[in-house]
């Protein structure tokens, strides 16, 4: 077995490449992985076990065609993790995210057909949804995204759609809620505030605070992409969710009771343009149908990624110089 991850130098991608390269997925323990990541401000090379004898690591953009056909043949299945996903980065400039979220995605797919790579599994964003009052989406409801990062990444999967549609590509998508997890680099937000009280600085909270999301480890999420690339079904969207709502408030202040601080720590500072207000993912679909629960508590998950924080300075420390808080 052998499989291409796009993306893969990144947070949730290298995850899930190190879980599979160590034996976490039934089935997979001897699959060899191929790892196709260009390197940007949220790669890190450092996620990947570098000397791993069934992984093998190229530098590329996933724009890059000629890369591709050459890449992909031989290959299984490519599970494309592969995007700009940071929101504030994408108010300023959104050229990059339709370049690589939306053109990477299209170039992609088309290796895939010439190259007869047929299984690919597309991983998204709850943020296609944009902002729900009350209840939770299900698979059925309409994308109406709010920022250029939305937007792109619901583009991207309707193209997804349209190649299984049009050419019968065998592609599923999946649609997850906000990760959190070790590896994550510093611009979003649990990172970013669990680095900046880590360094004894004042947490950046947005507006009042009130904006809710529902948080999923990333151990959960990858498992989640895993069941859907070898249980889901061809031209089917699957929401993963965590389970658990929390307001930007409620996050902030369980932060603080970790680190043993108090409100004095926080800088309320002005809201980010077209804020989405509450997220919300109805997952009953891929609990029912293929078997999937979050297993690890958030209370758990969030102490556990702070002492990963607290002792890997060494990673994140040089990251330091970029981003924002999502």
């Amino acid at each position: 077995m052998r499989i291409l991850v796009t993306g893969a130098a990144g947070f949730i991608g290298s995850h899930y490449v190190r879980t599979l390269l160590d034996g976490g997925y039934p089935g997979y323990e001897d699959a060899d992985v191929t790892v196709v990541d260009e390197l940007t401000y949220a790669g890190n090379r450092a996620n990947l076990p570098a000397s791993h004898p069934r992984l093998t690591f190229v530098r590329g953009d996933i724009c890059d065609l000629p890369l591709l056909l050459d890449v992909l043949p031989g290959h299984d299945a490519v599970v494309h993790f592969a995007a700009e996903s940071h929101v504030d980065r994408s108010l300023l400039s959104a050229a990059e995210f339709v370049r690589t979220n939306v053109a990477g995605t299209q170039t992609l797919l088309d290796a895939c057909l010439r190259t007869g790579v047929d299984r690919v599994v597309h991983v998204s964003t709850d943020e296609v949804y944009g902002s729900i009052d009350r209840g939770s989406w299900t698979e059925e409801c309409p994308l109406l995204p709010n920022s250029p990062y939305a937007a792109s990444k619901a583009a991207s999967d309707l193209l997804a759609r349209a190649y299984w549609r049009t050419h019968d590509l065998a592609v599923s998508v999946t649609r997850c809620s906000n990760n959190y997890g070790p590896h994550q680099h510093p611009e979003k937000l649990i990172p970013r505030f669990v680095t900046t009280l880590l360094r004894g600085g004042r947490v950046p909270l947005y507006g009042d605070g009130r904006n809710v999301r529902e948080w999923l480890h990333v151990d959960d999420h990858c498992r989640a992409v895993h069941l859907v690339l070898t249980k889901g079904a061809a031209g089917e969207t699957y929401n993963v969710g965590g389970g658990c709502d929390r307001t930007n408030r409620q996050i902030t202040s369980a932060l603080l009771d970790l680190f043993g601080v108090d409100w004095s720590q926080v800088e309320h500072v002005p809201d980010r343009k077209g804020h989405d207000l509450r997220y919300s993912l109805d997952d009953s679909k891929i609990r029912d149908q293929l078997g999937y629960a979050p297993r690890i508590p958030f209370e758990e998950g969030l102490a556990r990624t702070v002492a990963w924080y607290r002792e890997h300075p060494e990673w994140w420390e040089p990251l330091l110089a970029g981003g924002e808080g999502r």
